[in-house]
């Protein structure tokens, strides 16, 4: 079923289009396809309601009414009920693109994080007087350098 939330008012300015179509007056069974019509039946069908689309001077906005409305039977502007279709996800397709693309130059235009420096730690002697050990998993002890600054300025402060 149509969308028709997505249809103007009962304006004529709106609709007067439809008065000077080519289709006006011809049998709408050329348009609209019965039920369960298929193969080359179907398309020589489509191929003759285009024809009459082909040469009809409101064929523009004709074919701009299906798509805002989502039109979803018949030959509309000279697009099938598939072509529409087609339509629908290349539009969807170009808009999640440009969302991405949008998304990465968002990524691209924050400040960039200044890298964490990180030097080593020196091993300590245990309170027990143990001697110090490296981690057992093979990991180097770092702290961030600015973390090393503050130690050394605390203790040259400290120092008489």
């Amino acid at each position: 079923m149509a969308d028709v939330s997505r249809l103007p008012g009962p304006n004529a300015d709106f609709w007067d289009w439809q008065l000077r179509g080519s289709c006006r007056g011809t049998d709408s069974d050329l348009f609209f396809h019965p039920e369960g019509e298929r193969g080359q039946a179907r398309t020589s069908r489509e191929e003759a309601a285009k024809e009459v689309c082909l040469h009809c001077p409101v064929c523009k906005p004709c074919r701009e009414h299906a798509l805002r409305v989502h039109e979803p039977y018949g030959v509309w502007g000279g697009m099938t009920e598939e072509e529409r279709d087609e339509s629908y996800a290349r539009e969807k397709s170009a808009a999640r693109a440009a969302k991405l693309a949008a998304l990465a130059a968002a990524k691209n235009t924050k400040p960039a994080r200044k890298p964490s420096t990180k030097v080593p730690v020196k091993l300590q002697a245990k309170p027990n007087g143990a001697p110090a050990t490296a981690p057992s998993n093979g990991m180097t002890m770092t702290r961030p350098a600015n973390a090393v600054s503050a130690g050394v300025r605390a203790k040259a402060k400290s120092k008489p």
